[in-house]
């Protein structure tokens, strides 16, 4: 399967993604340290924020076919970059909470599903990727 995205650059370092099946559109600006007004997500910032809203859905398929209530569950990432003349992602942090209701196989489906997420398969070994799940959110 294919999805095609458009981008546009629309100057002063911001483009104009649009996603082919639906139309949705997504801007992008240069972040500060890199030459940008940082008024928008920038292109690094979207592939932490694609890791964290993929671990979250692949965990919401998995909930709903298991009938787990995963309204509770927040999913918190953070985007490390170089400091050497390289410029690239080095690290994303994850962490996810959920609440101490959940049974401990509740968990550990939803553990076992957030680490089969296609970005977490598909960024390779120079990005440090610890996750962290804490279950006792009251």
């Amino acid at each position: 399967m294919s999805v095609e995205i458009k981008v546009a650059y629309k100057g002063s370092l911001r483009c104009e993604s649009v996603h082919g099946p639906s139309g949705g559109t997504l801007l992008t600006d240069a972040p500060l340290d890199n030459c940008g007004k940082g008024e928008s997500f920038s292109p690094t910032d979207l592939v932490a924020t694609a890791l964290g809203s993929c671990m979250l859905t692949i965990m919401g398929i998995v909930a709903e076919r298991h009938g787990i209530d995963l309204s509770e569950v927040d999913v918190r990432v953070e985007k490390h970059m170089s400091t050497d003349s390289v410029r690239r992602i080095v690290q994303i942090p994850v962490w996810i909470t959920g609440p101490a209701r959940l049974s401990s196989k509740e968990q550990q489906l939803l553990e076992v599903a957030a680490l089969t997420c296609p970005v977490h398969k598909s960024l390779g070994d120079s990005i440090e990727r610890p996750i962290s799940f804490d279950w006792s959110k009251n």
